[in-house]
C-alpha cells in the first residue's frame, strides 16, 4: 500500500513530530510511504516557546520529508496537494491536533479525496483550551475526510459531537521507546543532584496553563518533607507565577526546576529519577507523557480529566483523583501505600498491548476496509 502522512516531521520536535516519526518507522516495513512536511507551521509570533525546531543535542528521529506547507500562506495548500498527488498514494494520513491548521488541511485534501482515502489522525478534536471558531474549523476539515483514528474516549466524543456520522477506530496511543534505556534509580538521582532517600515526583513536558502545574506545587505542601518535586519542561508563557508561588511554598526547599525544552538524551535519567510521574491536568484528551512513563515504568497520578481514568484504571498503572492538591497529595500517598510493585506489574503487562506494530496494524486495516467501501 502506498500511504502519505502529513504531519509535521524533522527538523520539527515535540510530541507530534515524535508520534509520527514513530509511526512512519513502523509503516516503512512492507508498505510505500512518503512524509509531507511544514516549510513554517507557526509563525514566530503565535509560537509561545523558545523554538520550534531540534536544536543540537536533540536525538530526534530524521524522517526525510518534502516541506511545502506554509501554515499562512494559500500558495503553499495547493503546492503540499500536487505534491501529495504526484506521489498517489492509496492513504493519506493527515495528524490533526489543532484547528489553526484546518483551513490548510482541508484545502489539501479537498484536491485528493476523490483518489486518495484521506484519514484524519486526531491527537485533539478540539483543543484544550478551546475558542469559539475551534468546532466549525474542525468540521470543515473533518468533513473532507473518510475515516479517523481517535485516540481516547474523549476525542472519539468530541469528533462525535462534531460529526455524528464519522467513521472511526479507537486505539490507544503507542508507547514511546525511542528515547533510550532506564538507568537505576540511584545512579540517575546521582546525576540529577536529588536526594536518594526522598520520593520523587516527576512533572514533565510542556509547562501550559492547563496542565496544573500550580495544583502539584500546593499539593507538595500537603505531603511530608519524605517527598520531593522534579519540574522538568519549557514554560510556554511566564514562568513568574509558579515561580512565586514556590518562593511562597513551605515546601520549596523540596522542589526542583528545570524550566528549558528537555532534549531527547535527558528523558532516560529524569524519568529513572522519579518514582512517580505526576499529570495534574485540568483539563486533557489524552497525554504523550503516558506512554513514556510507560516505557520506564514509573506509576502514574492523574486528575480526573480527558481520557486518563479510561487509560490508568484499565491498565492498573496508578491512581486517578480529583483535580484539586489535597486529592493529588491524597493519590500520590495511595502509590506509595499500595506499594509500588502492583503498579510496575500492570505497567509490564500494558507495555505488551501498545506497541507501535499493533498501532500501525490497526491503521492499515481501517484503511483497506475504507478501500472497499
Amino acid at each position: 500500500m502506498k500511504i502519505a502522512i502529513l504531519s509535521p516531521f524533522y527538523p520539527y520536535r515535540g510530541g507530534i513530530a515524535q508520534f509520527s516519526a514513530m509511526l512512519y518507522k513502523t509503516l516503512e516495513t512492507g508498505h510505500e510511504i512518503k512524509a509531507f512536511s511544514f516549510s513554517r507551521m507557526y509563525p514566530d509570533f503565535l509560537f509561545p516557546g523558545k523554538t520550534q525546531l531540534v536544536e543540537e543535542g536533540d536525538q530526534a528521529i530524521p524522517i526525510v520529508a518534502e516541506r511545502r506547507l506554509d501554515s499562512i500562506d494559500p500558495f503553499s495548500y495547493l503546492q503540499t496537494a500536487k505534491a501529495i498527488a504526484r506521489f498517489q498514494p492509496d492513504v493519506l494520513v493527515v495528524v490533526y491536533w489543532m484547528p489553526f491548521f484546518a483551513p490548510a488541511y482541508a484545502t489539501i485534501v479537498k484536491r485528493l479525496k476523490k483518489r486518495t482515502i484521506v484519514i484524519g489522525l486526531l491527537h485533539n478534536a478540539i483543543p484544550h483550551e478551546p475558542h469559539f471558531f475551534d468546532r466549525p474549523l474542525s468540521k470543515y476539515f473533518f468533513k473532507q475526510c473518510r475515516g479517523f483514528i481517535v485516540m481516547s474516549e474523549i476525542v472519539k466524543r468530541d469528533l462525535l459531537s462534531i460529526l455524528p456520522e464519522a467513521h472511526y477506530i479507537h486505539k490507544q496511543h503507542p508507547i514511546y521507546n525511542h528515547f533510550g534505556k532506564k538507568l537505576s534509580s540511584g545512579v540517575a538521582k546521582s546525576r540529577l543532584g536529588l536526594n536518594a532517600g526522598k520520593k520523587t515526583l516527576l512533572f514533565f513536558g510542556l509547562i501550559r496553563e492547563y496542565k496544573g502545574l500550580d495544583l502539584l506545587i500546593e499539593a507538595l505542601s500537603h505531603l511530608d518533607d519524605s517527598y520531593e518535586l522534579l519540574i522538568a519542561g519549557e514554560s510556554y508563557g511566564s514562568f513568574q507565577k509558579y515561580q512565586k508561588q514556590i518562593d511562597h511554598s513551605p515546601a520549596k526547599e523540596r522542589i526542583i526546576v528545570k524550566n528549558y525544552y528537555i532534549e531527547d538524551k535527558d528523558v532516560p535519567v529524569l524519568f529513572s529519577a522519579a518514582d512517580v510521574l505526576v499529570l495534574p491536568y485540568k483539563s486533557a484528551t489524552q497525554s504523550g507523557v503516558l506512554p513514556v512513563a510507560y516505557h520506564y515504568e514509573t506509576p502514574v497520578v492523574a486528575t480526573d480529566v480527558g481520557g486518563f481514568r479510561e487509560a490508568i484504571e484499565q491498565a492498573g498503572s496508578g491512581v486517578v483523583c480529583s483535580s484539586n492538591a489535597k486529592a493529588l497529595a491524597e493519590g500520590i500517598g495511595e502509590i506509595f501505600r499500595t506499594g509500588q510493585e502492583k503498579f510496575l506489574a500492570n505497567i509490564r503487562l500494558e507495555r505488551e498491548n501498545l506497541s507501535w506494530d499493533s498501532f500501525a496494524t490497526a491503521l492499515v486495516e481501517f484503511a483497506e476496509r475504507l478501500l472497499l467501501a
